[in-house]
């Protein structure tokens, strides 16, 4: 599967659960890492859970491996890593705190609105 497949298939998953503010940093030529960083967060550790599995079972439904889940437990911050895309869902309190978004700042923002319900 392409990363853009998976990073599209990452993006609708969390939009089914209805997490917020997903935004998508292009990594390419910044982190060894991934080739994306999805960031997203929702409301409550019951619905960050939600999204979680969400982006879990689609990864596991193409045929990708999720390589790693960190944080599920705790609902505050959860890692997926499915290869050249890591997903960060956050709790909404936990995400301003972090704000990956700025420390990664010379990272592109990857327009994604295209895929997202309106």
């Amino acid at each position: 599967m392409e990363n853009r497949q998976l990073l599209v298939a990452a993006v609708k998953a969390a939009d089914d659960k209805r997490a917020e503010d997903i935004v998508v940093l292009n990594m390419k030529g910044i982190s060894l890492i991934a080739d994306y960083f999805l960031i997203c967060h929702g409301n409550s550790d019951k619905q960050v859970q939600a999204i979680a599995n969400e982006l879990k079972d689609k990864a596991e439904e193409l045929g990708h491996d999720v390589k790693r889940m960190e944080g599920f437990d705790e609902g505050k911050w959860v890692l997926i890593d499915l290869g050249d895309v890591i997903a960060h869902v956050f709790h909404r309190d936990e995400r301003g705190y972090y704000n990956l978004e700025r420390l990664w700042g010379d990272a592109p923002i990857e327009d994604v609105s295209s895929e997202l319900t309106p």
